[in-house]
């Protein structure tokens, strides 16, 4: 009794204990904010706000006595839950902090909650916060908080700290909280660039710490480029971590970086699409060669049996034995209805003998086993072609992926690819091949194995994370564990799950590293990472499960006898650690081996068993056999780092390969035994006589043909195996049922039309390429159009959709269709009807779907309810996706089911995605006046329409379509991005492009276009991708010169890639802006080894260039002025044949280069350049380009001559080459440098008949051994000391000679010049009077200069030269008048110290020469004293021809009176020799004129003696 007393008494007592306890605790409270515990009841009610802090507050008691409680904070307590809140609906602000909180909870009535702080406890988990949603500032920094959640209410939220975590992911958890503007995230585990791309969707965030100075940076602070990946996809942040980022100049350039980057990314992408568009054409070519021979054959074998059913169906019905013509025969044509055959007495010959019927049928039933094997074969080299071009497309996934990942990780991972001079390439190869045992796969016939790729994998957060935990365990263990750690380091095969999707298992790996121990357990695997270091080990799962799919598969399917040929494997670095053996019947979790790391299982022979069945081979004949073959379980996922991937094949034997790729050839045994089979078949009896061919046909041949007496009993009629393209007469056949056409030549089929009771129709193996025209054939229910040429399925559908409604059975195959792979859905959508297509069965859910596709196909209210968005912007994203696939991929569409639209509602539509929706029109898009980003990407829109009123678009991608011209883009000026991908387009809309000044991204890969011309227009293009065309001039590289923007170029895949030599670094001359080209970076070796060709090289281009066209045979006048120009290669030179003067000027040739092709010129102006000769300097045969060399197998080009010896250069020989350029006359080489005459090759200018060598270093005049027709030679200002004997030997007509400036002391040898009519010795170092006497051997000499000599300062030498050389008219510039000469010769009785030369003429009459004009007595007396060589009197045209002249001749122009002194300055020299020409200069352009051209003058200038035109 009294123990029943004490348990009911204990409970009250417990009570008393504790309301005594929270008494004394309310009295601390009240002590701590300065309250009055014995006045609380009234003085309560007044509090606003408590503090309690260290200690005495165990429990949250007492609050009910303040109900208007609005602020309560509590610090240091032991306080593990929240309670007592229950009387505070006013509360505003709480703290409970250091207080040793588990959980959140106990706030349900605290609606008014504001700010909430809960730092510094052990919350795990974000809950019951929902009713909270005053809420604004949250910090529940320095929990064990795992994962962000439970937020998704906290609509007003602002600021957030959960600092001091253990979170690793942000995920879509705080996308709700779009008004938060302030976030800690500091001293956590996100280690992926990714997770911080999720915060891009807080468009308030102004302040976000995740490497804060007073916690432990995230992994990913460490990583490069963080900064900028935050500060681009939040660019509303005013501060990072501690840092101010509010400058407009940081956001920018990060942005620009980024972009940057992106663009890059993108054109590799681009390029691995590229890449694999070029392997399904290798696949489609090596395809299509595979099938020619198994297609003749079943072409050659249809056509024998389709004879013989033609035969066979003239039997009379009475005679017919019952026959089973298999619908599914290849090649055959479905059975014929019984009762459609036509009785014919011309048949008696067979059903006369029935035994010959019988051979029929059984021929048949031969032929058709044949097809069988034909059409076998066919399938085989498609399931390969198809295997093939999965492979390529595995491989371009993946490659794309991998990019893909580097983007988003802004560089921080990197998937390098390997290759053969890669050391790291040959070790993983040495690797894999030491793994694999062949004896393990000899069951397979597997002989070995192929390393087709390695990839490596650089991922900075992985290895961190690797690095620092295995420094961790250093840290942790004793030194011996320091010394042998690196034994307990293995790399080990991993093979992806085959169960589950093996690209997102490897992407994930690659990304975030292998799944933790509880990942694993919760998809019900063991506990661990399995690793093994044998190959056969590692692939067993995934060869078990190929084989048991490939059991299961289709009949396609399993002509693979390797379904599993293919494999990849991560190769991954381990720390294995401290280990031990599995124990037999326990699972691998860490809990049942708590003190290891990893756990192993030996594998023996009979575990290997399971993927082979032979005997294990022992372990002296391989290594694999040694008891070291293992199968590791690795408890931590830090411990596993992976470094590569190998992507291999199995090699087989060959009798394992498809015979057709195996043996390609007729000569191969087994085809050449398949061929000699179908040819004994094919001659089995009977052998049916070869019937004439219907070319046309009557009403007459009709009957003949059909065998009938009358037209309207004909219901079946045969014309299989003719030559017929029209068969007009057929309408007349109004009863016909049954039509046979095989194996004819139509192209179309416009005269099958109103046949009302035809039911079937075989048009098979003809040249059909539309089926428009058939009308009117309401009774077809069988079609065959196999084996024509049929391409655009959606017309032919149409078509029959309406002219056959009841077609029941449509066989299309063996044609070459445009998108295949949508043909049969495209045909299903339009003809409900079909029960077969293509001899499979239709069934039901596959026809509903083609339906509701087809449906789909326009542009309507539901499609663009279902396709839009209206975002208002691109969100900050590193995805490569358009804006329009981006949105719709990342937003929900806005129009809920069942919401009532607004009037406007297509107004507000931004963004819209139609991709693959099968469109052929663009239509009902007028009031998408707001549209900005629009996909229309694999449909078949031809036509750009209907876009005229979406003028703010700046997105547009019509990829894959069927668009001939860029017409209708004309009103979109604010496009900045078009993409017009796989259509149809010929050329650049000029037009179009004109209104197009905002487009900085063009692509328009895989069309038909030959030139870029227009697309100089786009001043604001930065990308161009325009592969795959049919560019191939190097002159559409000019166009592109304009383009100053423009840093990313692709034109691989055209003719011009191939065509121009050295292509990539000509481009990279002509574009220096350019920062890629073709998918790869343009290198500085290339801009330099550009510049070192090309610089200064005068092309056709370059010629285009400067003039502005391209017509070059009109160009008459070329000047090219100070264009530093090296070398010339005007190829071909044809194109100039109308050029005849050309002035070079101040560039850099050293040789005439490619000039000498030139056909026609007549006048070449090149001075001050550097020329040394007239060809280039023979060079090495290693040495000489292609060019060189082709040059050098024709004689006259000079470099197939040998160099000439010493010997012939002294005397100036030119041996036995061939003369050059034979129409130039005037050749300007002033100011060169030239030192030899003899090196320049001037002998073999022939035709040459004025030469200006003024102002070089000459100092011996030779060379000019083959210069017979030069009249006039000038070589002032060089350093020419004497003449030579040979120096002059050949100028017997020389007319004209200038020695102006020169160093001479003696005249000798001039005797050759017998016609010299003038000669200019001024300012030389004649020092007597004397030396002028061996002029009297000059019997022409009429004018000649000698002032600036010494012997012309000493004394008056006038009157002695007028004595000594009495024919002369003119000396030093002036007249010598009759009565100047008669004075002279009265002062001077005595005979003169020079007599006259006997055949000198005195007479001032005119003077005639052959091929010249008379020269004509001059009336002024001004004389020039010499001849410049600059561009300023260009050709001498004024002093050496003369207006309306007879064209094969010569004369001299009337001069003026010199002024002055005769010893004036250069300078002065200069200005009278300029004043005494108008022609100073070459002009730019020069024009043959229109109309009738006549042949040009045969003299120095090709316009009858007229300068050039300025």
């Amino acid at each position: 009794m009294r123990g029943d007393i004490h348990r009911v008494m204990l409970p009250s007592e417990k009570q008393k204990n504790r309301i005594e306890d929270e008494e004394e605790v309310v009295k601390k409270l009240c002590m701590a904010n300065g309250v009055s515990y014995e006045k609380i009841a009234q003085e309560g009610s007044s509090i606003t706000s408590l503090e309690m802090f260290f200690s005495g507050f165990p429990r949250v008691v007492g609050l009910s006595f303040f109900p208007r409680l609005c602020q309560l904070t509590i610090v240091g307590q032991n306080i593990q839950c929240i309670e007592g809140l229950e009387c505070c609906p006013l509360l505003q602000e709480l703290w409970i902090v250091q207080c040793h909180l588990t959980e959140i909870s106990g706030l349900q009535n605290c609606l008014q909650l504001e700010k909430l702080y809960l730092y510094e406890n052990k919350i795990s988990e974000i809950k019951n916060l929902e009713l909270q949603v005053h809420l604004e500032v949250l910090w529940l920094n320095s929990n064990c908080i795992t994962k962000i959640q439970g937020l998704d209410t906290l609509l007003n939220l602002k600021e957030l700290n959960l600092a001091d975590n253990i979170i690793e992911k942000i995920g879509h958890s705080l996308d709700p909280n779009v008004n938060l503007q302030k976030l800690s995230l500091s001293g956590n585990r996100i280690s992926s660039f990714k997770e911080l791309a999720q915060l891009s969707r807080l468009p308030r965030l102004s302040e976000l710490a995740l490497k804060d100075p007073t916690s432990t940076p995230n992994p990913v602070c460490l990583l490069s480029n963080y900064d900028t990946h935050i500060l681009y996809h939040v660019p509303s942040l005013q501060r990072l971590d501690i840092y101010d980022v509010s400058s407009k100049q940081i956001k920018e350039a990060a942005e620009s970086a980024v972009k940057k980057k992106m663009m890059y990314y993108n054109m590799r992408v681009r390029t691995a699409q590229r890449n694999l568009v070029e392997a399904r054409l290798s696949l489609t070519e090596r395809k299509k060669t595979l099938s020619q021979l198994p297609e003749e054959c079943i072409r050659t074998l249809t056509h024998a049996l389709k004879c013989l059913e033609r035969e066979l169906s003239m039997v009379p019905v009475s005679c017919k034995k019952p026959v089973c013509m298999s619908e599914n025969a290849p090649g055959g044509p479905p059975q014929l209805d019984k009762g459609l055959t036509e009785r014919n007495e011309s048949a008696s010959d067979i059903s006369g003998d029935p035994s010959m019927e019988h051979k029929i049928l059984a021929k048949i039933e031969v032929l058709r086993e044949r097809l069988k094997l034909w059409t076998r074969r066919l399938d085989e080299i498609d399931f390969w072609y198809e295997s093939d071009l999965a492979q390529a497309t595995s491989r371009k996934e993946y490659t794309v992926q991998f990019l893909l990942m580097e983007l988003e990780s802004v560089g921080n991972i990197r998937l390098e690819e390997g290759c053969s001079t890669d050391l790291w390439f040959k070790s993983c190869c040495e690797l894999l091949l030491s793994c694999f045992s062949s004896p393990d796969y000899k069951i397979y016939g597997i002989t070995g194995i192929k390393v087709n790729r390695v990839i490596r994998i650089q991922n900075s957060a992985l290895r961190l994370c690797f690095e620092d935990k295995l420094h961790s365990f250093l840290a942790s263990e004793d030194l011996s564990s320091h010394r042998n750690y690196r034994r307990q380091l293995e790399y080990l095969f991993y093979v992806a799950d085959p169960e589950k999707c093996e690209k997102d298992e490897t992407l994930h790996i690659l990304e975030e590293g292998f799944k933790t121990a509880e990942e694993e357990q919760a998809m019900e695997k063991d506990g661990a990472i399995p690793l093994s270091n044998s190959l056969s080990v590692s692939e067993q799962s995934r060869i078990e499960y190929a084989l048991r799919q490939a059991r299961q598969g289709d009949t396609k399917r399993s002509m693979d006898t390797m379904p599993f040929r293919h494999g990849q494997v991560i190769v991954s670095k381990v720390f294995v650690g401290n280990s031990m053996p599995i124990r037999d019947g326990e699972p691998v979790d860490r809990s049942n081996y708590p003190q290891v790391y990893s756990v192993y299982r030996n594998v023996d022979a009979k575990q290997r068993s399971a993927v082979s069945e032979e005997t294990p081979c022992s372990t002296k004949t391989h290594a694999e056999c040694s008891p070291c073959r293992r199968q590791w379980f690795v408890f931590d996922y830090e411990f596993v780092l992976p470094e590569y991937i190998i992507y291999y094949e199995y090699i087989t034997q060959d009798k394992d390969k498809p015979t057709l790729l195996s043996h390609s050839t007729d000569r191969d045994p087994t085809l050449s035994n398949d061929i000699a089979l179908d040819k004994e078949v094919l001659i089995m009896e009977p052998v049916l006589k070869p019937q004439p061919r219907l070319l046309s046909f009557d009403d007459k041949i009709l009957l003949s043909v059909a065998r009938a007496n009358i037209l309207s009993q004909i219901t079946v009629l045969n014309l299989h195996g003719n030559s017929l393209s029209k068969v007009k007469e057929i309408s007349s056949l109004t009863v016909l049922r049954h039509l046979t056409i095989s194996f004819n030549e139509f192209t179309q089929l416009d005269d099958i039309s109103y046949m009302p009771n035809l039911e079937f129709l075989d048009a098979s193996f003809n040249h059909l390429v539309t089926l428009e025209g058939l009308r009117g054939l309401g009774q077809l229910k069988q079609l065959d159009v196999r084996w024509n040429k049929l391409t655009k399925a959606r017309e032919d559908t149409a078509v029959l959709s309406k002219h056959t409604p009841a077609l029941l059975k449509l066989d299309t195959r063996y044609n070459p269709w445009n998108r295949p792979e949508a043909v049969r859905m495209t045909i299903l959508g339009r003809l409900t009807t079909l029960t077969h297509l293509d001899d499979v069965l239709v069934a039901e859910e596959e026809a509903a779907e083609a339906v509701q596709k087809s449906a789909g196909s326009k542009i309507n209210q539901a499609s663009l309810l279902a396709q839009s968005r209206t975002d208002s912007g691109r969100p900050h994203s590193l995805s490569l996706l358009s804006t329009a696939q981006l949105l719709c991929h990342l937003s929900p569409a806005p129009w809920g089911l069942g919401k009532e639209l607004e009037s406007d509602w297509m107004a507000k539509i931004t963004t819209l995605n139609l991709d693959n929706q099968r469109i052929s029109k663009l239509i009902n898009l007028s009031k998408l006046v707001n549209l900005r980003w629009a996909s229309f990407n694999d449909n078949e829109i031809s036509k750009v329409e209907g876009l005229d009123n979406c003028l703010k678009l700046e997105e547009l991608s019509l990829n894959n379509n069927s668009i001939s011209t860029l017409s209708g883009l004309t009103q979109l000026h604010c496009l900045n991005k078009l993409s017009v991908d796989g259509n149809q387009l010929t050329s650049l809309d000029v037009s179009a492009l004109d209104q197009l000044s905002n487009l900085s991204f063009l692509s328009a890969e895989n069309n038909c276009i030959s030139s870029l011309h227009g697309i100089q227009r786009l001043r604001s293009l930065l990308e161009l991708y325009i592969g795959s065309n049919q560019i191939s001039t190097s002159r559409d590289i000019y166009y592109l010169k304009g383009l100053t923007n423009l840093i990313i170029l692709d034109l691989y895949g055209n003719l011009l890639v191939e065509k121009l030599e050295n292509y990539r670094i000509h481009v990279v001359f002509h574009l220096p802006f350019l920062k890629a080209l073709d998918g790869i970076a343009v290198e500085v070796s290339e801009c330099e080894s550009a510049k070192n060709m090309f610089m200064g090289r005068l092309t056709t281009d370059t010629v285009a260039e400067k003039l502005g066209h391209s017509n070059y045979t009109e160009i008459a006048h070329l000047n090219l002025q100070s264009c530093s120009i090296r070398i010339v290669d005007l190829s071909p030179p044809d194109l100039f044949c109308n050029l005849r003067c050309i002035n070079l000027d101040h560039n850099n040739l050293t040789s005439f280069s490619g000039l000498i092709h030139l056909p026609n010129v007549k006048a070449l102006c090149l001075n001050y350049n550097h020329i040394e000769s007239v060809l280039p300097r023979q060079k090495p045969q290693g040495h000489l380009t292609s060019r060189q060399i082709l040059y050098s197998k024709v004689p006259s080009s000079g470099y197939s001559q040998q160099s000439t010896s010493k010997s012939s250069r002294d005397t100036g020989s030119t041996g036995s080459l061939e003369p050059l350029m034979g129409s130039l006359e005037v050749l300007h080489l002033s100011h060169n440098g030239i030192s030899n005459m003899a090196n320049l090759q001037l002998s073999r200018l022939t035709n040459l008949k004025a030469l200006f060598l003024e102002g070089n270093e000459i100092s011996q005049v030779e060379g000019l051994e083959g210069l017979h027709q030069l009249r006039e030679l000038v070589l002032n200002k060089n350093r020419i000391k004497a003449l030579t004997k040979n120096s002059f030997t050949a100028q017997t007509v020389l007319l004209e000679l200038h020695l102006a400036e020169n160093r001479i002391r003696e005249l000798n040898h001039l005797d050759p010049l017998t016609e010299l009519r003038k000669l200019f010795l001024n300012k030389n170092k004649l020092q007597d009077i004397a030396e002028l006497e061996k002029l009297q051997v000059l019997p022409s000499l009429v004018e000649l200069s000698v002032f600036g000599n010494p012997m012309a300062r000493n004394f008056d030498h006038r009157p002695a030269v007028m004595l000594c050389l009495s024919q002369l008219q003119v000396l030093d510039g002036v007249d010598i008048t009759l009565e100047e000469r008669t004075r002279i010769e009265l002062t001077n009785a005595d005979p003169p110290p020079c007599s006259h030369h006997p055949e000198a003429p005195v007479s001032t009459s005119e003077i005639n020469l052959p091929g010249l004009l008379p020269l004509m007595r001059h009336n002024t007396t001004l004389r020039v004293m010499s001849v410049s060589g600059g561009p300023q009197n260009v050709m001498h045209m004024h002093n050496f021809l003369q207006n309306n002249v007879d064209e094969d001749r010569y004369t001299y122009k009337t001069k003026k009176h010199m002024q002055g002194n005769f010893a004036r300055s250069d300078q002065t020299d200069i200005n009278f020799r300029h004043n005494r020409r108008t022609g100073n200069s070459f002009p730019t352009t020069g024009h043959l004129p229109h109309g009738n051209r006549q042949q040009e003058q045969h003299s120095r200038f090709p316009n009858r003696s007229k300068p050039p035109p300025m």
